[in-house]
């Protein structure tokens, strides 16, 4: 006999559903791809750690939304604006429908928090390996915890960062869990070396902070089918990115300050803030910059001698993102 609660499990389940699905999953593409060129073999426990890792990704994600007040994710209602949308039709008023997005969001991430941890300690492998496992998932938690309240209080625009304080918040916040975490389980679940696993915790670092350098200037100047939400969104919140702190140092900071955090932004303004940008060197600058850090993860692979097939997937990975901020 069914009962009121457990339509909001359902809910619940429908919304983790929904998040998980429509990303690009190169994560779990990651775990596998280092765990079979290491020669692994530990069989379906890569599979469900590589989920692990999707699930962790999802519940950043989810959160993430609910911190930059976003409604959409991948161009259609983040877990917190299907929530608001639901509340709305039913009749809530503004605020109701305000406490039921944040609510069931929040919510919704902490479950795949839940399912992601799960998965790891149950994997089929020796408890030594999920020990290992757990300890990467734990780092990459916390330290992207701290990567992402650094981001909101530098928004606050109570100090202005420099570049090493931007690129360090860049590599909390992404680098770590997103490369430095898939690649190091898969070494792990193939029995690699402490060495070669901390070796590939670099790699992931440089790819990590490239991939974030590249996802800041399709955030700036990629259209909003790109990255699946308004193209304004950083510039409305005041982010300071790279972008911004750069151009801080060249003459578009008097046009790009004037902009930076107004909620009331619009997008002739923030094209205005774009041609600055461009014109005074910013979007040049941190374009050469993600090259470089991709090209030192390449120039790391080769020095700890690991297979050929990494450096390939590291160029796959270089491919994917450039054709991202193209």
């Amino acid at each position: 006999m069914s009962t009121p609660l457990d339509s909001d499990d359902a809910a619940l389940e429908t919304a983790l559903s929904r998040a998980g699905t429509g990303g690009k999953q190169f994560r779990p593409r990651l775990v596998h791809s280092i765990h079979d060129l290491l020669g692994g073999r530990a069989g379906e426990a890569v599979t469900q750690v590589a989920e692990a890792v999707e699930l962790l990704h999802t519940a950043f994600l989810v959160h993430d939304d609910v911190i930059d007040g976003d409604d959409v994710r991948r161009g259609r209602p983040s877990a917190s604006g299907a929530f608001r949308s639901a509340a709305t039709r039913a009749g809530a008023s503004p605020s109701g429908a305000d406490s039921y997005a944040l609510t069931g969001a929040v919510l919704t991430g902490d479950l795949a928090l839940a399912d992601a941890l799960r998965a790891v300690a149950t994997a089929p492998v020796p408890p030594s390996t999920v020990r290992r496992l757990l300890d990467l998932f734990d780092h990459a938690l916390r330290v992207s915890a701290a990567g992402e309240l650094a981001d909101v209080r530098l928004s606050l625009g109570l100090e202005e960062p420099t570049m090493e304080e931007v690129l360090t918040m860049a590599e909390h916040k992404t680098a770590v869990y997103s490369f430095q975490l898939p690649l190091q389980c898969g070494a792990v679940l193939a029995d690699a070396s402490p060495e070669v696993v901390a070796g590939l915790g670099e790699i992931g670092r440089r790819v990590g902070v490239a991939f974030q350098l590249i996802d800041d200037l399709v955030g700036m100047f990629g259209t909003p089918e790109q990255t699946g939400k308004a193209a304004v969104s950083d510039l409305r919140e005041g982010k300071r990115t790279p972008l911004i702190v750069h151009a801080r140092t060249t003459p578009a900071w008097t046009t790009v300050r004037r902009h930076l955090g107004d909620p009331r932004l619009t997008e002739q303004d923030a094209e205005r803030v774009r041609a600055a940008l461009r014109a005074g060197g910013s979007h040049a600058f941190v374009s050469d910059l993600a090259a470089e850090h991709l090209a030192a993860a390449a120039r790391h692979t080769v020095a700890l001698g690991l297979p050929a097939g990494l450096v390939e997937r590291v160029g796959d990975v270089s491919g994917m993102l450039r054709e991202g901020a193209a």
